[in-house]
């Protein structure tokens, strides 16, 4: 983090660390609105009033992060609620998470069978409390509950720093085996899980917040934004047949082995962020479109029909024809139920 592009943190988020504990509930407040920031500093000596002078609590991060509402996190809560699935709340969460706080990144890294929610801290090392790093782990786990229930729990949590309270109280919280120093922050989850698809979502909604969103965003100094966030919205607004990591190079004026060493000090690489895009492009096209799978493999960057296939079942577990149909009949379905409740009112 540099002088000239402070990390800076909503006030939202703020607020809810500030209001967690008894400690604080008692703080003066100066913030005028949810989207107000504050630069890193200042949300540091928010966490001190919250741990006090003495003897910080090992367990607040975990108390502010399970107490989290969506409001908490602004539009990226609202987002998060209109979801279709936890993965789609996990992209949300890697491109949205600066509108939350610019002190870290997070990341989704997808393998077979089980995918990891990342959190790295992006300020200096010893800057940031253990705490406030559980404070944003659990609170990615209380987000995915609001989709998933409150029954819900990853495979696994790990903390990269050591631990410093009881291991019951992480387990009860967060429901699963947590393991400390270890080489990331991060949330495990089955694919099976992360794919899982809500009966009843409205998209059209999930997109007005993603829209707000997406104005606040362009509102953040492009200097502040990550590099890997920057290439994302490049390649949201770009054709994706034969495209290379040059253009985007281009784009931010770098030369391409820069931007690949920029993006894996950010934890991830062209290749992820392309595949993402992808997978984005071809759901939006199946939702939306009726066009052939050999044309919905073109305008996303994808060879022919069978690369589609096998992609998608990689991404899904499941072949896009049968997604299609799926979201077909839950569109349908929901449609049905909106023109039933209104024929019960009138």
């Amino acid at each position: 983090m540099s002088d000239t592009t402070p990390a800076t943190v909503t006030a939202s988020y703020a607020l809810a660390v500030l209001r967690a504990t008894e400690e604080g509930t008692d703080a003066p407040v100066a913030w005028n609105s949810p989207t107000d920031r504050l630069r890193y500093p200042e949300m540091r000596a928010v966490w001190d009033t919250v741990l006090g002078a003495h003897g910080a609590d090992p367990h607040t991060g975990l108390l502010v992060g399970d107490g989290l509402k969506p409001d908490n996190l602004h539009i990226l809560g609202h987002i998060v609620l209109t979801s279709a699935s936890l993965a789609d709340a996990a992209d949300a969460a890697q491109r949205y998470h600066p509108l939350v706080s610019q002190a870290g990144t997070v990341t989704l890294h997808r393998h077979r069978d089980v995918s990891r929610l990342c959190y790295r801290p992006d300020v200096g090392p010893g800057e940031m409390y253990p705490q406030q790093v559980e404070a944003v782990v659990t609170g990615m786990v209380r987000a995915a509950r609001w989709i998933a229930g409150d029954a819900w729990a990853p495979l696994a949590v790990s903390f990269s720093h050591a631990r410093a309270g009881l291991v019951e109280r992480y387990t009860h919280v967060l429901g699963c085996t947590v393991s400390f120093d270890a080489p990331v922050n991060a949330i495990t989850v089955s694919n099976e899980d992360l794919g899982r698809r809500r009966p009843l979502h409205d998209p059209a909604l999930n997109a007005v917040h993603r829209a707000y969103a997406e104005r606040l965003l362009h509102r953040l100094s492009p200097a502040a934004t990550s590099v890997s966030m920057r290439v994302e919205q490049w390649l949201s607004r770009t054709p994706l047949q034969g495209v290379g990591v040059t253009a985007p190079a281009r784009e931010l004026a770098v030369s391409p082995r820069a931007l690949r060493r920029a993006l894996h000090a950010e934890g991830t690489s062209w290749r992820v962020l392309l595949d993402r895009a992808r997978h984005s492009r071809t759901r939006h096209l199946l939702e939306t479109t009726d066009l052939p799978l050999d044309r919905v493999a073109r305008l996303a960057g994808l060879s022919d029909a069978s690369a589609l296939v096998r992609a998608f079942r990689r991404w899904e577990g499941v072949p896009p024809g049968a997604y299609r149909d799926r979201r077909r009949t839950a569109t349908d379905a929901s449609g049905a139920s909106r023109g039933a409740a209104g024929a019960v009112g009138q």
